[in-house]
């Protein structure tokens, strides 16, 4: 039964890649200035996902909508990245947006839904 269902997923992943690639969202333009404020904000947060994954997808997709330069870490294909998401986490469920604060403290954000509301909360242009 895995083994079908590898060859099932397989050529939907690629097309759901194929149509994120061929349907990029065009990002916001700021003024530099305003960018490299963003920019500086992001550096503390870490996308754990799979690149086929439609839930990571959506929030990749969203990322682009605001400009969003954040690091992404590929769950499925790096061990140490699975392995930094279910010791930090404690699950190994993409995606997973890592959120440090300027004291330290980490917060692991499972849901794509609330990531996405994170996201706009954190950076919708005003």
């Amino acid at each position: 039964m895995g083994f079908i269902m590898r060859i099932i997923r397989w050529p939907i992943g690629a097309l759901l890649i194929f149509f994120d690639w061929l349907f990029t969202p065009k990002g916001i333009s700021r003024a530099p200035e305003a960018q490299t404020v963003i920019d500086d904000q992001t550096k503390n947060l870490t996308l754990y996902h799979f690149k086929a994954c439609p839930f990571c997808i959506k929030v990749r997709r969203e990322m682009k909508r605001h400009s969003l330069v954040v690091e992404k870490k590929d769950a499925k294909r790096c061990e140490v990245a699975r392995q930094e998401l279910l010791a930090g986490g404690g699950k190994q469920k993409v995606p997973c947006l890592k959120i440090q604060d300027q004291s330290g403290n980490v917060n692991w954000m499972y849901e794509s839904s609330e990531i996405i509301q994170y996201l706009q909360k954190q950076f919708a242009p005003e």
